[in-house]
């Protein structure tokens, strides 16, 4: 039986989220349709959307359905890049983001031009919120985690967002890994007044939280100016173009609103599993150390630096025991690559080889915590001592 400890990776369907999106397709039709069959489908979709408002504490216009968190920011960032007012092309990108976000502002510089400037990360992953602020006079668009996707260090979301409004910048919140475990609040994190700056974006993804995968969103303010990515209709505020998923809208409106009902009980599980786990890490192998913030964290996260041990093999030799985890690094291309947020920590090269992420959710146990820590010993002396031979821990 499989030990599944990858829940940050992707969550298991809940049975809510299957049911309702079965039940969506038995209503036929195109929810852009004016007739009866069309207007059927179109009252779906919009409970959908109000029902996913309520979760994430927003207008339910606000919502445009993606096909997931990539896409939503992807939207936002670009977006609020290409309808910049004149004089600026400063993006503000805190180390350690999510590929999703990284990679997007990195493609910007490269073809349009864009100026990165970034805001470090402290040695917990967290981001300074002065410095931060620091960042923003002058910046066209500013882009932050509300919780880290690899160590788990929940931010500031709301002190971020203050800060953007402060300096009266356009502000990105990627709250793809936050949904589920910690409160999301988008109106009051924006907070009145804000105009055209502070938050105006937020993405999201369905199956984090149990829902389908290919489904997510982006919040965007009705304050908000974006250039669309995707031009071909006037669906969703002209921000999104093209026939919405129905289906995929109903079952991660049934996801999120499960997940935010369950959060801060099944929180409380799932914490005191984490410090299960990484009190038996401590005690078998001394030398572990957790990464992260201590305590503000998401509730399901282990991050550990496993010493002389490559991440890639302590994955594997726990994937041939049955037991599923992550290294937490970009694989591109099929190389494995350092762990950026590692490496923004500032552990330097080899640490960033040597960790792996375990993320526990709605389906860990105290028995898939015992059958790790059964096997991790022997796994990680049998990597370090493979390190040794290979050059790893020189």
């Amino acid at each position: 039986m499989q030990v599944y400890l990858d829940h940050a990776a992707t969550a298991p369907l809940r049975a809510e989220a299957r049911e309702a999106w079965l039940a969506a397709h038995d209503v036929l039709g195109n929810p852009s349709s004016i007739h009866g069959a069309g207007q059927a489908a179109r009252r779906l979709l919009e409970d959908a959307r109000d029902e996913l408002a309520r979760v994430l504490r927003c207008q339910p216009i606000e919502i445009v359905f993606t096909s997931g968190g990539t896409e939503a920011a992807n939207l936002a960032l670009k977006g609020l890049w290409w309808a910049r007012p004149g004089g600026t092309d400063t993006v503000v990108l805190p180390d350690g983001e999510h590929h999703a976000t990284v990679d997007v502002v990195d493609w910007l510089a490269a073809g349009s031009g864009a100026e990165i400037r970034p805001v470090p990360l402290d040695g917990f992953g967290r981001i300074d919120r002065d410095a931060f602020a620091a960042a923003l006079p002058g910046a066209a668009v500013a882009t932050a985690l509300v919780a880290n996707n690899e160590v788990g260090t929940l931010q500031d979301a709301a002190g971020l967002a203050s800060a953007a409004s402060g300096a009266r910048v356009p502000l990105h919140l990627d709250a793809v890994s936050a949904l589920g475990s910690v409160p999301i609040d988008f109106a009051g994190w924006r907070g009145p007044g804000s105009g055209s700056g502070g938050l105006v974006a937020m993405s999201v993804s369905a199956h984090k939280v149990g829902g389908p995968v290919g489904v997510g969103a982006a919040v965007v303010s009705r304050h908000a100016t974006l250039t669309p990515l995707v031009h071909g209709g006037g669906q969703q505020r002209g921000l999104r173009a093209g026939t919405q998923d129905v289906a995929g809208a109903a079952a991660f409106a049934a996801a999120a609103t499960v997940a935010e009902a369950e959060r801060e009980s099944e929180g409380r599980r799932v914490a005191e599993l984490r410090e299960r786990l990484v009190d038996g890490i401590r005690r078998s192998i001394p030398e572990a150390r957790l990464l992260g913030d201590p305590t503000n964290r998401l509730p399901g996260n282990a991050h550990v630096l496993f010493p002389d041990a490559a991440g890639e093999t302590l994955l594997f030799l726990l994937d041939m025991a049955g037991i599923a985890v992550s290294t937490g690094s970009a694989c591109q291309a099929g190389v494995a690559e350092p762990s950026h947020v590692v490496l923004a920590l500032g552990l330097g090269d080899r640490a960033a080889r040597s960790v792996l992420r375990f993320t526990l959710g709605r389906t860990s146990s105290s028995a898939d915590v015992d059958a790790v820590l059964a096997v991790l010993p022997d796994a990680y002396a049998r990597a370090v001592a493979s390190g040794a031979r290979s050059g790893h821990a020189s």
